[in-house]
């Protein structure tokens, strides 16, 4: 079952001024009518809304207007609230969308509904957030909380882009990186060393290996040589023998 009623203003993913939709009737009844919103759709109420048209216009144009000035003065605007929380960045309690209204309104020198603060839920955690702040139905803009437990890590969520937790924990896991590429280069050069005296001792045995079979083959010459000439001296001893025998 649903109710139809007839739009007094834009309202976002439903429809704009003199539109007639249905909706449920729980939101008709505890939002859109309550907040002025919208008639439920008669024929009486249709009949009034068409005899006030041009007032209504009127009036929604001029506060348009009131509310981009005033979207201007928050364009790029970035607001530090500080909160108790722990190391790990959660908060001590939350930060909700009256607390927000309430710091932006502060900085940007002008009052800001509670409800034009767009929050599906409170925030819980430290860290940089864009909220979306709508001055008028049809006028929205966006501004930056910076939720941080002192203005020494707000300095950091600004100038880093995340809560200071996660560039803590950033910085310390590229400490750790360091430390194990240095481990790494330390042990690739101690490995290298190894490498390199294990083929200058390769080398060097090799090296004596051959000198070693230099030697052994010079000798080996050597006592050919030698047992050659001793039996050319024996071959030579028989022959004068038999040549002094004949004589």
């Amino acid at each position: 079952m649903s109710t139809q009623v007839i739009l007094l203003e834009r309202v976002e993913k439903l429809g704009n001024m003199g539109e007639i939709v249905s909706v449920k009737p729980g939101f008709a009844r505890n939002y859109l009518l309550p907040q002025k919103k919208a008639l439920r759709a008669s024929k009486a109420n249709i009949a009034y809304f068409e005899t006030q048209k041009k007032q209504l216009e009127a009036d929604n144009a001029a506060r348009r207007k009131d509310a981009e000035k005033e979207a201007k003065a928050l364009e790029n605007l970035t607001v530090t609230m500080i909160r108790q929380a722990s190391e790990s960045g959660q908060l001590y309690g939350s930060v909700t969308a009256r607390d927000i209204a309430d710091v932006v309104g502060e900085t940007a020198k002008t009052t800001i509904a509670r409800t034009a603060i767009q929050l599906n839920q409170n925030f819980k955690e430290t860290g940089l957030f864009p909220i979306e702040v709508m001055l008028h139905p049809e006028v929205k803009v966006e501004v930056t909380i910076n939720i941080a437990r002192n203005e020494e890590e707000a300095k950091i969520q600004l100038e880093t882009g995340v809560s200071a937790s996660t560039a803590g924990a950033m910085q310390e896991a590229e400490e750790v990186d360091t430390e194990a590429q240095l481990s790494a280069a330390l042990t690739e050069d101690a490995l290298k060393a190894e490498q390199e005296k294990a083929a200058a001792e390769a080398e060097e045995a090799a090296e004596a290996e051959k000198k070693a079979a230099e030697k052994a083959a010079k000798k080996a010459e050597k006592a050919a040589a030698k047992q050659a000439d001793e039996e050319e001296a024996e071959v030579s001893e028989e022959a004068s023998e038999e040549t002094a025998e004949e004589a």
